[in-house]
């Protein structure tokens, strides 16, 4: 993976992702992280996700791969012209203690991480956010980020 890296998610983008599973409870949600490397000189390196792509919310599954290879090309097109890339992918689970990343997530996720190395899988944990919404949690509602490292996923403390 190399030298440390740090992850800035942008207010607009945190309550994106998150109404996003919070408006299909029953159902996975998943999205692309959008945003650029910050100063890369600087140590650690900082990624600024700055928006969000909701992709889908299946209530069984995810989406085929190609399918997410083809939003991934016309998401890169879009933002391109603004400077911007995906550098990661959100998943929420349909159950709400289930706190592992289904396997077609962490596919997706190698995908991303072969065209920028320093992409993040972000999980956002169903039971925080079910707090949030009551008023009883203020906590952030995503677990850090799930990083890949030549298809061995880990979870980071970053």
């Amino acid at each position: 993976m190399g030298a440390e890296c740090q992850y800035e998610l942008a207010q607009a983008a945190y309550v994106k992702l998150a109404l996003h599973a919070l408006k299909h409870p029953a159902a996975a949600v998943n999205g692309l992280l959008v945003g650029r490397l910050l100063d890369g000189a600087s140590s650690p390196v900082v990624v600024a996700v700055v928006d969000v792509v909701p992709l889908s919310h299946c209530p069984h599954h995810l989406p085929l791969l190609p399918t997410h290879e083809l939003v991934l090309n016309l998401v890169e097109d879009h933002f391109g012209a603004q400077g911007l890339a995906v550098v990661g992918y959100y998943h929420a689970n349909a159950l709400r203690d289930d706190a592992d990343l289904p396997a077609v997530a962490k596919r997706v996720g190698d995908h991303i991480f072969r065209n920028f190395p320093r992409a993040a899988v972000l999980l956002l944990n169903n039971n925080k956010l079910e707090e949030a919404v009551k008023g009883k949690n203020r906590e952030p509602v995503v677990q850090h980020p799930i990083l890949s490292n030549s298809s061995k996923w880990i979870s980071s403390t970053v």
